[in-house]
């Protein structure tokens, strides 16, 4: 009963079978539609939001910006609300339908090219709306599950809910490879691009009729019965100050770490690959698949793990390994996709001389030719120190190159050894999928538990709202920043690899949270 002492939920197998899959197959084909803009954001920039039009560019920015750190706190609240007062499972059928249906009609718009300005506009619109609905999916998928599972099995249960995260990103790579390997590049950016988000529609269509084959949760069905549901579920999520106490903690000690690890395992990696490693994208899409394919089982081992030993000590050893094994695991990635690079850099280093400059992470296009020149270097992945001077320029080997000259940079780092990108003969394709494998190991350690972490935080009146929001503002900003941080602090240090010193600082700050405010959760009555 919600009032009582929580009775151990029977093992039904059919049941637990039939919640878990709906919940998981709707998280997947959530996420699979949330990452699909992140992988085609390239092409869609080119076909909606044109340089040379500063509005089209403000809204490229919204389009990024408010899905990604805006809108989905906002979306948590919204949907958190309802989850809390008329049920776990109708709140996340909502959900889902607005995703899918925001996914499938991006699949329809005119571009920039036909209609102008109102084609990026309807864009971020569709985009502001993913960013709600994902809002209140995942509280919905992992308290649903949380609440029907046995207490001595709830890591292990909501695992799924986790490596559905990882199964959208990969459903997501396989469409569009699949996609791209069945038709011409001309044709795939004149029209193909379009066939991955029109499937949502047909993910959709599953998903919902999965998910209307499902009750409510046992443990809303008893506050509804007993009549103790939350009559404004955010006032009384925000006005009890345990609970504000116990939201910070899911902030700063939950959210924050395992997101800033799982997003530079997954988008770091491949920002990684695709720039300072000079790997062509295709190709590291595909090693990025295939480490994450083969250590994604680790996320339900993990979550299994939790039940047996606790919670609080494998998240806090899973956040010490990833300080301590970030960095090695980078250098190895880098070492076996482009040891030319490193040799270059060893024998031929790079100094760039440079008045105050602004670079401006933010900008699409960079103007001023001190900006241009650090652009240059950051992009292609390449150390370089930096000299204060009147003048930009570039000094590489016995070559010095007065002024910013785009060309005559390029020759001259090409002389001194540098690639323009990796060389097949010489990848070790092994380092590369084994870095990532472990990368994907370390996410999975500290987020295999954590829907069981904060399900089992947060009283059941106002769970629905206070796991939802504290998970998408880390998810939002301590993750949806993380590129551009990393970025800033590659251009201001002048190595490509200092940006993962903002992965550290956060697990850092994440470890401390954890270690002395974070109690163990597993085992816990979740019915009050």
């Amino acid at each position: 009963m919600a009032t009582g002492t929580e009775t151990d939920q029977p093992l039904e197998i059919r049941r637990d079978r039939l919640v878990i899959t709906a919940s998981s197959l709707g998280t997947v084909f959530e996420w699979y539609d949330f990452f699909l803009y992140g992988i085609l954001a390239a092409l869609i920039g080119k076909l909606f939001f044109p340089i040379d039009n500063p509005t089209a560019a403000t809204l490229a920015s919204l389009a990024t910006f408010g899905a990604g750190f805006g809108v989905r706190p906002l979306g948590a609240m919204l949907f958190g609300h309802y989850g809390d007062r008329i049920g776990r499972k109708y709140t996340f059928l909502v959900t889902i339908t607005l995703m899918g249906g925001a996914t499938a009609a991006i699949g329809l718009l005119p571009t920039y090219e036909s209609a102008g300005l109102w084609a990026p506009a309807l864009l971020v619109l569709l985009r502001l709306l993913q960013g709600l609905a994902l809002g209140g999916e995942y509280g919905g998928a992992a308290i649903y599950v949380g609440e029907h599972a046995p207490k001595n099995r709830r890591g292990e249960y909501t695992s799924w809910i986790q490596i559905s995260v990882v199964g959208g990103f990969l459903l997501c790579l396989v469409v569009v490879l699949a996609t791209r390997g069945l038709m011409t590049e001309e044709a795939f950016e004149a029209w193909g691009w379009r066939v991955p988000f029109l499937l949502s529609l047909l993910m959709l269509a599953i998903s919902i009729y999965i998910r209307m084959q499902l009750s409510e949760s046992p443990v809303f069905q008893a506050m509804k019965a007993a009549g103790t549901t939350a009559k404004n579920p955010i006032v009384e999520a925000f006005s009890d100050r345990g609970n504000i106490g116990r939201v910070l903690v899911a902030l700063f000690g939950v959210a924050a770490g395992l997101t800033v690890i799982y997003y530079t395992s997954q988008f770091g990696t491949l920002y990684f690959l695709t720039g300072t490693a000079g790997v062509g994208e295709r190709e590291a899409l595909i090693y990025l698949a295939a480490g994450a394919l083969v250590a994604a089982p680790l996320y339900v081992g993990f979550g299994m793990l939790s039940d047996r030993i606790g919670r609080k000590k494998l998240l806090l050893a899973g956040y010490a390994l990833s300080m301590l094994l970030l960095f090695p695991l980078f250098h190895m990635m880098a070492d076996g996709a482009n040891p030319a690079l490193g040799r270059a850099t060893a024998q031929n280093p790079v100094t760039i001389e440079l008045p105050a400059c602004d670079f401006n992470v933010f900008a699409r296009k960079q103007t001023e030719p001190c900006a241009l020149a650090l652009g240059l270097l950051t992009k292609r992945g390449i150390a370089y120190s930096k000299v204060e001077a009147d003048e930009v320029a570039l000094v590489v080997g016995n070559a010095r190159i007065e002024g910013f000259d785009e060309k005559a940079y390029l020759d001259a780092l090409k002389s001194a050894g540098y690639p323009e990108k990796a060389d097949p003969a010489e990848k070790q394709r092994w380092k590369i999928i084994l870095a990532v494998f472990a990368m994907v190991a370390l996410s999975a350690m500290t987020y295999g538990q954590v829907a069981a972490i904060l399900v089992e935080m947060f009283p059941a009146r106002v769970r629905y709202t206070s796991m939802s929001v504290p998970y998408h503002i880390g998810t939002g900003y301590f993750g949806g920043f993380l590129p551009f941080i990393q970025q800033l602090i590659v251009v201001n240090t002048g190595d490509p690899f200092a940006g993962l010193w903002y992965t550290v600082g956060v697990v850092a700050m994440a470890f401390v949270v954890t270690l002395f405010f974070l109690p163990e959760t597993r085992g816990r009555d979740i019915s009050a």
